[in-house]
């Protein structure tokens, strides 16, 4: 067989793991519908994310830290959440790095950032040969036996190898075409999100605010290139319908209403960006390996933004994954062998259900809006402020270092 591993979707989780496997020996092919140029130079999609330490340290051993830019990694020190209307209503619980035995909770990096960054270590110089690329190519049919995988593409030529992995979004349509299911929770929420500056420091404090009908998060960046001033990544979810008026709105506008929204605490505040809407739906595949096959990244597991935890689980599974592939390799093992594959589901099964599951309880009460959930939250943010080894706990699970 011409490869070894075809990987569908070369986003930061493809890239990664063809990155993670490069000196390996083991023959690498990334297949990716969009055009090179959109991988060369991504657009600013609007996502900033929250990187752990321990997600950090990842980035450093494949090789994509020192291509992200010290201008564009922000040091993520506090975390604030925050439950109620502004003022005295308002419970408030501070998780601060003192709690942890780094001078940060983590690091904030934009999204298209990783991508170019993930692109360059995939595809650059560096150790062994870099991985085909196969560009403007979609996926039109699969197949696996015991002996091979097979991927059909739509030019018709069809690809053979001994394992194909599907890094192609939490919507994967590779994952459907291999007859995996996947139970999708729609929170009926859309966010949105932009870049803003504001008067007032953010003290390198990302903010998380479960306000009355809505849901705001505040991520600190480096402070804006063109006027100097504090800048953040601005989130703000609402129930779909709500979030479109909000993008028509003209900058001066938009300024004006976000400033009201986040009831001035920042100060003034103005857009900096293009703004971008994502639909907010959970997704936890139901397998995450078959035949000759496997899922990595949000294929896997998609997760709700609220705890920040997508891309950091993402980078966890390519590395449980690709050590397992690389020690096999060297073995002389299959590496599509049903025992590897399977303990790859077990292994990365344990990591994300328990995150999965507590996100999504945490999403689900902070988005309703009934009375004893209001009060339930309240209790929850008020009792844990009070209660330092739950902030302890917190802190570890911001910083990946548990």
């Amino acid at each position: 067989m011409e490869h070894d591993l075809l990987i569908v979707g070369a986003g930061p989780a493809g890239l990664s793991l063809a990155r993670a496997l490069r000196g390996s020996g083991l023959r690498t092919t990334l297949i990716e519908q969009s055009p090179l140029e959109s991988l060369q130079k991504p657009a600013f999609d609007g996502r900033e994310i929250a990187l752990t330490q321990h997600s950090a340290e990842q980035l450093r051993q494949l090789g994509l830290w020192p291509r992200l830019g010290d201008e564009n990694i922000a040091p993520l020190k506090d975390a604030l959440v925050l439950d109620g209307g502004f003022g005295r209503a308002q419970s408030r619980m501070r998780i601060g790095h003192d709690l942890s035995p780094k001078s940060e909770l983590g690091f904030l990096v934009a999204n298209h950032h990783i991508r170019r960054a993930a692109f360059e270590a995939a595809m650059g110089d560096g150790e062994g040969p870099a991985p085909q690329l196969r560009c403007g190519q979609q996926v039109t049919g699969i197949q696996t036996d015991a002996q091979s995988a097979r991927l059909t593409l739509a030019s018709g030529e069809t690809l053979s190898a001994r394992l194909i992995v599907a890094a192609d979004s939490r919507h994967s349509s590779t994952r459907r075409a291999m007859g995996i299911a996947a139970d999708m929770h729609d929170y009926g929420r859309t966010m949105l999100v932009c870049n803003m500056t504001h008067e007032r420091p953010h003290e390198e404090t990302a903010w998380e605010w479960f306000d009355h009908g809505q849901t705001l998060a505040l991520l600190p960046m480096n402070p804006d290139p063109v006027s100097g001033r504090p800048r953040s990544s601005v989130v703000l979810t609402l129930p779909h319908q709500a979030i479109q008026p909000l993008l028509g709105l003209d900058e001066a506008a938009f300024g004006l209403e976000m400033t009201r929204r986040f009831g001035g605490q920042l100060g003034d505040m103005r857009l900096v960006s293009t703004r971008h809407a994502y639909p907010l739906v959970g997704v936890w595949a139901r397998r995450f390996v078959a035949q000759r096959f496997a899922v990595v990244g949000d294929a896997a597991v998609g997760m709700h933004p609220v705890t920040a935890h997508g891309f950091n689980l993402g980078l966890r599974s390519i590395d449980t994954l690709s050590k397992a592939l690389i020690q096999a390799h060297q073995s002389g093992q299959d590496i599509a062998s049903p025992q590897l594959l399977e303990r790859y589901q077990l292994v990365h099964q344990r990591a994300a259900r328990g995150l999965y599951m507590a996100t999504h309880a945490v999403a689900t009460l902070y988005t309703r809006e009934h009375v004893p959930a209001r009060w339930l939250r309240r209790g929850m943010v008020e009792l844990g402020e009070r209660f330092t080894p739950f902030k302890r706990a917190v802190a570890a699970s911001l910083t990946g270092l548990r």
